[in-house]
């Protein structure tokens, strides 16, 4: 079986920090709102529990009507993340 997430961004309002995350379980159809990337960060460390910390692929996506400037803040808060993650993962 293949854990496979689905991650859609979506817009609230036409500022920048007007989003959300829209976070699908493909394996049993749950979903999880997400405010903000820490939300997210939180919410697939727990779905991704469920499965032994096995996840196969996030597979992302964005509603149409997401602006450059809403894609430019998660993807830098995204690569922020994963060097986090990265320096974590080195210091063990």
């Amino acid at each position: 079986m293949s854990v496979i997430f689905e991650a859609k961004i979506k817009n609230r309002g036409e500022s920048p920090h007007d989003w959300f995350i829209e976070l699908t379980d493909t394996v049993d159809n749950r979903m999880e709102i997400c405010n903000d990337l820490e939300e997210f960060s939180k919410k697939i460390e727990e779905l991704g529990a469920e499965y032994g910390g096995q996840i196969d692929e996030v597979k992302w996506s964005q509603d149409e009507n997401i602006t450059v400037e809403q894609l430019s803040e998660i993807n830098a808060g995204m690569r922020k993340y994963q060097e986090e993650l990265n320096n974590d993962s080195n210091d063990r």
